[in-house]
């Protein structure tokens, strides 16, 4: 592993697998939730571009992109939670239904910083605020980021 790939969480700390909030809960993104998460973003293309966190970047793509392509990005995301580098987590409603992301990553601008975005589908919009403010107090009171260093955009 380069040094720019280095886990950041520390060695002995046990990464969440799960987490129930209200109306929805979180487990780790992997291959098997392909199909139900590209049908999630790609149908709320405009509505993820637009929430907090995500205006300006370039994803998700607005022309789409393959099955294949979107199994690939949920392999990396699933090799970087293996590897310490990088935490991707369904939201999902009930037992299966993918309504969303969130992604826990080292900020690319600033080391030593966390960066953490989120979004949920159009048709699920009320769950955005919700979303946020379980995950805003699971990373304060769980996870060992030190306060202030968590960027993840109010909702």
């Amino acid at each position: 592993m380069s040094e720019d790939q280095q886990p950041f969480v520390p060695d002995g700390f046990d990464v969440p697998r799960t987490l129930d909030g209200d109306g929805f809960r979180l487990e780790p993104l992997g291959a098997e939730h392909n199909a139900r998460d590209l049908a999630a973003w790609s149908g709320s293309i405009a509505h993820v571009r637009a929430t907090p966190g995500f205006a300006g970047r370039n994803w998700p793509p607005p022309e789409g992109m393959s099955a294949e392509a979107n199994l690939a990005d949920l392999e990396r995301h699933a090799q970087d939670f293996a590897e310490r580098r990088g935490f991707t987590y369904s939201v999902l409603e009930g037992a299966d239904d993918v309504i969303g992301c969130l992604y826990v990553y080292p900020s690319k601008e600033q080391d030593g910083r966390v960066h953490v975005s989120s979004w949920v589908r159009e048709d699920r919009a009320h769950l955005d605020a919700v979303v946020y403010g379980t995950v805003s107090a699971w990373l304060r009171e769980v996870w060992p980021f030190g306060t202030g260093l968590v960027d993840y955009a109010p909702r």
